[in-house]
């Protein structure tokens, strides 16, 4: 599906084609980069329509990196480092809530505090299961 979407002060304008299935992630760089769990969905394609130079990508891990407005800040997406997959975060999105956007799963939720629980019937995943699947099994053996 195509939305369009940008940052909070609008300096950094996209229009994408995602994947409608939102994927909450409960890990600790997700919390404390965003104050809550990170929402996003995966992006087939994205063009940016204003401002591409005011982006920000920031390496959080050895294989992934954060991108957000270095004008106001806003978490715009998160992408593997190799180029194979950006999941763009919903709060960026216009209209998310009539675009036909719907819960899939969650991710880290042997990180999620106890203190929120999300209701309904969908995949979820430890840690340790979603870095299997992503960067397959061998990426948990011990080095």
């Amino acid at each position: 599906m195509q939305t369009n979407g940008r940052c909070l002060c609008g300096a950094v304008a996209f229009t994408a084609q995602v994947h409608p299935q939102v994927h909450i992630c409960h890990c600790g760089m997700c919390r404390r980069a965003g104050g809550g769990p990170a929402m996003a969905v995966r992006v087939a394609e994205i063009e940016f329509t204003a401002g591409e130079t005011q982006i920000v990508r920031y390496d959080s891990s050895d294989w992934a990196r954060r991108a957000f407005c270095q004008i106001c800040g806003s978490n715009l997406f998160y992408e593997l480092r190799d180029g194979g997959h950006i999941a763009l975060f919903v709060g960026a999105v216009e209209d998310a809530e009539s675009t036909g956007l719907f819960l899939h799963g969650e991710i880290f939720i042997d990180d999620k505090p106890a203190f929120y629980e999300l209701a309904g019937d969908h995949e979820r995943l430890t840690g340790a299961e979603f870095t299997a699947r992503v960067m397959g099994p061998s990426a948990m053996e011990p080095k």
